[in-house]
C-alpha cells in the first residue's frame, strides 16, 4: 500500500471531467491507500464552508466517503481555497494540515508544502498571500454576504489570470534561495510542493548535501499523483 498525494485539481462545476476523475480515483486508487494527502487548490475558489456550491457538495460527499471507508485524508490549504476552515474539515472528515508540515515517510524525513511561498519572485503575489492569511483579514470575509463574496472571488480570479497573463514564466517558479531557506529550516531530506504546475523530481545542491523536491502537477489535462511507498516515491501520470 502507498501513500498518495495530489495537489492543484481545481475542481469547478465549468469543468466536469476533472470532477469526474476525481470522484473515479476516491473511488479506485486511493481506496487501496494508507492515506491521501491533498496539497492545496482542491477547489477552483473557495468562499467559506457555507458555501451550497452544488459541484464542490458532490466533491465533499466523495471524500467523506473515502474517509469513511477507513482511509484517512489530509488537506492542505492552497492559494485558491485557503479559506477552508472547520465546517469543511466535520463535513468531510479530512485532518488539516499547517504549511509547511514536516513528515516522516519510510524512513525519509518530508517537508510537505503547498509551494506558493517559495514564489518569492512574484512580490506582487507575496503581497497578496500575505493579506489573505492574516486571520482577522478572513474574518472580515466570512463576515461578509454570500454573494458579496462569490462576486470578490470572481474579480480576484479575473485578476490573477491578468497578472500571470503578464508576467514572466521564470517568477512563477520557485526561487531557488527560498527553497535552499527551507531545507535549511527544516533539517528535511526530500521537499513536496504543487502549486508551479510543473511536476518533476530536482535533485538540489546544498553546501552539505544533496536533497530532494518533488512538484506535482495539475490536473487540467491529466491526473497527476505521487504514490510512495517502501520502494520510494513516484511521480505518476493518470489518464484521463
Amino acid at each position: 500500500m502507498a501513500t498518495l498525494f495530489i495537489s492543484d485539481l481545481h475542481l469547478d462545476a465549468e469543468r466536469p471531467d476533472i470532477g469526474a476523475q476525481f470522484l473515479a480515483f476516491l473511488e479506485t486508487d486511493a481506496r487501496a491507500a494508507e492515506a491521501l494527502y491533498i496539497l492545496g487548490d482542491l477547489f477552483e475558489s473557495w468562499v467559506g464552508d457555507d458555501d451550497p456550491n452544488p459541484h464542490y457538495a458532490v466533491m465533499k460527499t466523495g471524500i467523506r466517503a473515502l474517509v469513511d471507508a477507513g482511509v484517512p485524508v489530509f488537506f492542505m490549504h492552497g492559494n485558491r481555497d485557503f479559506m477552508i476552515g472547520q465546517q469543511f474539515s466535520a463535513e468531510t472528515g479530512v485532518q488539516l494540515l499547517d504549511d509547511p508540515t514536516p513528515l516522516e515517510l519510510y524512513g525519509e524525513r518530508v517537508l510537505l508544502s503547498h509551494g506558493d511561498a517559495l514564489c518569492t519572485d512574484d512580490r506582487q503575489y507575496q503581497n497578496v498571500r500575505q493579506l489573505t492569511r492574516d486571520p482577522e483579514w478572513q474574518a472580515m470575509m466570512r463576515a461578509k454576504p454570500l454573494e458579496e463574496r462569490l462576486a470578490f472571488a470572481a474579480q480576484a480570479r479575473a485578476a490573477s489570470q491578468a497578472h500571470y497573463a503578464s508576467s514572466s514564466e521564470d517568477i512563477m517558479d520557485v526561487n531557488a534561495d527560498a527553497v535552499a531557506q527551507i531545507f535549511r529550516e527544516h533539517d528535511m531530506d526530500i521537499l513536496l510542493h504543487g502549486h508551479t504546475h510543473r511536476p518533476a523530481l530536482h535533485q538540489v545542491e546544498l553546501p552539505d548535501r544533496r536533497v530532494t523536491r518533488i512538484v506535482l502537477g495539475d490536473w487540467y489535462e491529466q491526473g497527476s499523483v505521487v504514490a510512495w511507498d517502501e520502494q520510494g516515491p513516484r511521480l505518476q501520470v493518470l489518464p484521463r
